[in-house]
């Protein structure tokens, strides 16, 4: 039986309660008994680090925590060995039997991503593991998460397990954003007013945009910045779990921290605060000033010290959502196209963006920039990364360009993963089965090698605390996580995948790590005519009893069946679901007026 075909039969059969893997493996193969987790084996090593082994014993005692520890007398072994005569076609194999478990691969990167699979063979106050062999390999080279740690900082402590989340689920790029109009948090030692000034800002609550803006003498005493001993802590922390870490420094827009810092970049000279979430865009500068000098040696400032402190071939310089109507009424901008020849703003983006590719390249890396860096014309090494859309990265494969999709919505897990009402507010829309149905890839009739990877992307202007960051992200990531390292069938299999994600989440509740419940919430539409409400479960097997008369249902109250009629004077829908005759998920309590609104507003 051919690896795909074990594959797509773990997908979709009871296999998947045995092995509730994610993201799913080349190939498992079940085999006759089990390898007890009764505390009395030992681990040993041939050819690997210290780390690996150390790795694996402190994880198992997190997840069996009734096992007594290894003693001498042992019944068993765990093997992790380095074979580089391993088969090349797989990253990793895994065997479980009765008497031991040997992980043999390849490379260290190989072998951590094994011991990931066999931590997630443990289920949570397991006895045994099901005896298997499992092999597999990575779809894609590129894995990535990105994180913004400007709008809302991390500490290193919560940046530490967010790594460790994603080396779990086997994503191996952080991306980390940095800079932006929200605040600086890298020390920058040569222009230190970065993290004086532009790493602070007034404090405030509420949804995003309508938020007070900054009184003029109010004090700035919200942010905070990461030094560059704790950055290079964060380095090497990931590179033992074999994440690479991209930064992102992004100009020309979104630098109100930077303008905050140092005025004389901008082209109306300021002053200007750091913004704590109140509107601005195209009203306040918001943007570098490409016809001044000084801009690029800043810029080189920055960009030099980052690339010595981050040792990954790339640097993200950003590129998105720039205002360029600052620069169309500044005669210095425009005596500078005029210069160069440029037909419109877009143009000099273009311009401003090969000089900083030039920069960058200096400095030894390759350029990456959001998908707006193809306006005006794209710089002749840049790789794309498209999140409008695919089409973005689409258009840059076109022209024999390195792409990465990471599309709006499917993969922007900071948006709504149920109705606007009853989610903590954010925009847009993306449930994890629209983020686990999603198709990433190019058009059949282009050179897949072009695209790298995906990547799934948290932004946090509406996540102010890491354990929201959590709810935010899992579980849609677990989606990414699989589309960017299983091979992909035909079909999806959303029912067992579903089987799946249930099984980790009593992993992430043993854990103390937060998730999202909302695959129990119903989406709640009208009926074309207005008339009546349609209500949808996300999963299937849910029965959602439901009330108009704002009382809150159980399992006495009706199931709906189809649409259901709105009763006059009604003002309010709950919902509540169940499953096998018990409660799952939440109440939801839904303002019919509200039904059909995109966006939580205050």
């Amino acid at each position: 039986m051919n690896r795909l075909i074990i594959s797509l039969l773990l997908c979709s059969s009871s296999l998947t309660i045995a092995f509730p893997l994610i993201p799913l493996p080349t190939s498992v193969e079940p085999k006759d008994g089990s390898f007890a987790l009764n505390g009395k084996w030992e681990i040993v090593t041939a050819g690997t680090s210290d780390f690996l082994k150390d790795h694996l014993s402190s994880r198992i005692k997190k997840l069996l925590p009734h096992v007594p520890e290894t003693t001498l007398q042992s019944h068993g072994t765990i093997k992790l060995s380095i074979n580089p005569q391993a088969d090349a076609s797989y990253a990793y194999t895994l065997t479980v039997a009765p008497e031991n478990i040997v992980l043999d691969a390849r490379d260290e990167a190989g072998a951590f991503y094994g011991i990931q699979t066999l931590l997630q063979l443990i289920q949570p106050n397991a006895q045994a593991i099901p005896a298997c062999v499992i092999r597999d390999a990575p779809r894609f080279g590129w894995r990535g998460l990105m994180l913004d740690s400007s709008r809302h900082i991390q500490s290193i402590e919560e940046i530490k397990l967010f790594l460790d989340q994603m080396a779990h689920y086997k994503f191996n790029v952080f991306h980390w954003h940095l800079t932006d109009d929200q605040g600086w948090r890298i020390e920058i030692k040569s222009r230190p007013k970065l993290t004086e000034i532009g790493a602070w800002r007034v404090h405030r609550e509420g949804i995003w945009w309508s938020r007070p803006g900054p009184e003029p003498d109010e004090k700035a005493s919200y942010g905070g910045f990461y030094t560059q001993e704790q950055i290079k802590e964060i380095i090497a922390y990931a590179a033992l779990r074999h994440i690479t870490i991209v930064p992102e420094i992004d100009i020309p827009g979104h630098a109100m921290a930077i303008l905050a810092a140092y005025p004389e970049l901008s082209t109306t000279g300021g002053p200007f605060q750091v913004n704590p979430g109140s509107q601005f865009y195209g009203t306040i500068e918001n943007t570098l000033d490409p016809s001044n000098p000084e801009t690029f040696v800043f810029i080189n400032d920055v960009l030099s010290e980052v690339a010595k402190l981050f040792p990954n071939e790339y640097i993200h310089m950003g590129g998105d959502e720039c205002p360029k109507n600052f620069w169309a009424n500044d005669a210095d901008c425009q005596e500078l196209m005029k210069r160069e020849g440029h037909k419109d703003p877009h143009e000099l983006q273009s311009w401003f963006i090969k000089r900083i590719e030039k920069i960058i390249q200096a400095n030894g890396k390759k350029l990456i920039g959001w998908d707006e860096i193809l306006q005006g014309g794209l710089a002749e090494t840049a790789t794309v990364m498209s999140w409008q859309g695919k089409a973005g990265g689409i258009a840059a494969a076109k022209m024999g360009r390195h792409v990465i999709m990471s599309p709006s919505p499917a993969y922007y897990l900071d948006l709504y993963q149920g109705h606007p009402e009853i989610e903590p507010a954010t925009y847009g829309m993306a449930r994890l089965k629209d983020t686990y149905l999603f198709d990433p890839t190019l058009p059949a009739d282009m050179d897949s090698n072009l695209l790298l990877g995906i990547q799934g992307n948290i932004w946090t202007e509406e996540i102010p605390t890491f354990r929201h960051a959590q709810y935010m992200t899992w579980p849609r990531a677990f989606a990414i996580a699989e589309e960017a390292w299983s091979q992909r069938s035909a079909e999806k299999d959303w029912p067992a995948f579903v089987k799946r994600v249930e099984a980790h989440f009593a992993r992430f509740d043993a854990m103390n790590w937060n998730y999202s419940h909302s695959i129990y919430d119903p989406a709640i539409t009208l009926s074309a005519d207005k008339q009546s409400v349609v209500i949808t479960p996300e999963i299937d097997g849910l029965q959602i009893h439901y009330t108009f008369d704002d009382t809150e249902p159980d399992a006495t109250y009706p199931i709906c069946q189809g649409p259901l009629p709105i009763p006059k004077g009604a003002s309010h829908l709950r919902t509540s679901s169940y499953r096998d005759g018990k409660p799952i998920g939440r109440t939801t309590l839904i303002t019919l007026a509200n039904i059909e609104k995109e966006k939580r507003t205050p």
